[in-house]
């Protein structure tokens, strides 16, 4: 396959143990849910001439997102922080709350069949797209080799 998921690139401990170790279990609500579950999820989809990736990110802003290819590492980045007060008629704080998430997912390209230099991307209804098109299929050569 020629992109590849790395699965250990949040934070310092693998996403497997995550969820073991640092889940709230008492806390159900919906707001804690959607704080606690900030890796989004990936589709990832081939055709004969590209990839396509979706990445399902709603409330989020084209703005809020890093993309980057390092050494065939494609990497997929997010940090969004938001806050919401709710005041009294006197100004004193009845409830403030912050709210920061970030993600960071990385895939690997195959440099030989991805063309990294037409990687297009888009953001639309909570949704990146992107298209990594595949390189052009080289003329194949027929040779005759003599044995010796």
């Amino acid at each position: 396959m020629s992109l590849t998921r790395n699965r250990f690139r949040r934070g310092a401990f693998p996403v497997l143990f995550e969820d073991a170790f640092f889940k709230d279990f008492f806390d159900v609500s919906p707001k804690a849910a959607v704080a606690t579950t900030n890796v989004p999820a990936v589709n990832v989809k081939e055709s004969d001439k590209e990839f396509n990736v979706e990445l399902a990110a709603p409330g989020l802003e084209k703005e809020d997102f890093n993309i980057s290819i390092d050494e065939n590492i494609l990497t997929i980045s997010s940090e969004h922080k938001s806050e919401e007060n709710v005041e009294s008629e006197d100004g004193k704080y009845t409830r403030r709350e912050f709210s920061y998430s970030s993600f960071s997912k990385s895939f690997t390209l195959d440099d030989q069949h991805v063309d990294i230099d037409n990687i297009k991307a888009n953001y639309e209804a909570g949704v990146l797209k992107l298209s990594i098109p595949k390189k052009e299929n080289q003329a194949k050569v027929t040779k005759s080799i003599a044995v010796e």
